[in-house]
């Protein structure tokens, strides 16, 4: 599965379930990321029986997206689940798919045997979603692949997320192969509710490189997460908000997943690094605005220099003013009219 250039930030474009369990749907979600320059396209790996329970309720916001199954015999998430679930030749054409197009193939397994299969096609990193953060055989299972591993933590507190990693590490997975993601499990998340400073604590607490899976809506907290210092980023993406289905209406249209990654390209290159210096632009400046020691008014050969015959003035093509204090008191080595440069 060959990705594409990663960049400081790594963009992950969620496609998730909103192929709607079409192919057609699924393979334009992938030239989606990829036109708008993602670096994966992630999808969701599950056997739908292995996942829920038959009585398992759907969510709020499955129950109001306008494609959630209607029939009594399908009011629960693993009706919703089984119409949703790719097959294994479907991920063989999706990964096909992303070669061709040069994106990255990426998806969350959620069942120890859709764990496996991803391993088994040559998965190069995991996802563990918010959900299976408390799913110890499943954190073993992934851990013993010893690949990288982003772990989403929405709904979860720091002794959760702790405990989380410490089953990965006891499994044998290093701590420099876990990135967090900070989350906040609704769809969409509401604003007050985001608390983008968790993601910074949770890298001060344990150590880890951290990032921002975004269920909010817009843009806008993505990048900021960004200008914060998220190594990753994951935002859900569809074809139309219309669509039928459960996570439609929480994800970005086309337009906006474009315009979101080129934000995030452009306060990536702005960070920059922690050494301040004068810049290759900045220095064709200096001259212009920073400033010289100059008369302030005509001065004779001899007469001593003082704050009431000198001021400072543009251009910098003579002494700097940090030198004012060694200027005044000395003798002018010759006259001067008002703005000349002073020569010591």
């Amino acid at each position: 599965m060959p990705e594409s250039k990663i960049h400081n930030v790594l963009v992950i474009a969620e496609a998730g379930v909103n192929h709607d369990g079409n192919m057609e749907q699924a393979l334009k979600l992938v030239d989606v990321a990829a036109d708008a320059g993602a670096d994966l396209v992630k999808f969701q790996t599950f056997d739908a029986s292995a996942l829920a329970t038959a009585n398992a309720a759907l969510a709020e916001y499955q129950e109001k997206a306008s494609g959630a199954p209607s029939q009594a015999d399908a009011a629960g998430q693993l009706a919703m689940l089984k119409q949703l679930q790719l097959s294994e030749q479907d991920h063989i054409e999706l990964i096909a798919h992303c070669e061709d197009r040069g994106i990255g193939f990426f998806s969350t397994a959620f069942d120890l045997r859709s764990l496996d299969f991803l391993a088994d096609i040559g998965a190069k990193r995991f996802k563990v979603p918010s959900g299976e953060i408390t799913n110890l055989p499943y954190l073993r299972r992934i851990a013993s692949f010893r690949k990288e591993i982003i772990m989403s933590t929405g709904m979860a507190d720091l002794k959760e997320i702790g405990e989380a990693i410490g089953c990965l590490e006891a499994a044998g997975l290093p701590k420099d192969k876990i990135t967090l993601l900070h989350c906040t499990t609704e769809y969409p998340a509401p604003i007050e509710e985001v608390n983008l400073r968790a993601m910074s604590a949770m890298g001060g607490t344990f150590g880890v490189a951290v990032g921002y899976s975004d269920h909010t809506d817009g843009i806008d907290v993505a990048i900021a997460a960004v200008a914060m210092g998220a190594s990753v980023i994951e935002k859900h993406f569809t074809l139309d908000r219309n669509l039928p289905g459960p996570d439609h209406r929480a994800s970005l249209e086309p337009s906006a997943l474009k315009e979101m990654i080129g934000s995030v390209r452009r306060i990536e290159s702005a960070l920059g690094s922690e050494h301040k210096q004068c810049t290759a632009s900045e220095r064709k400046n200096i001259m212009l605005v920073r400033k010289s020691i100059v008369a302030a008014r005509a001065i004779q050969k001899d007469e001593v220099l003082s704050e009431e015959s000198l001021t400072v003035k543009r251009p910098a093509s003579g002494l700097s003013p940090m030198m004012w204090d060694d200027v005044i008191g000395k003798r002018a080595s010759r006259s001067f009219k008002p703005d000349e440069v002073i020569e010591l």
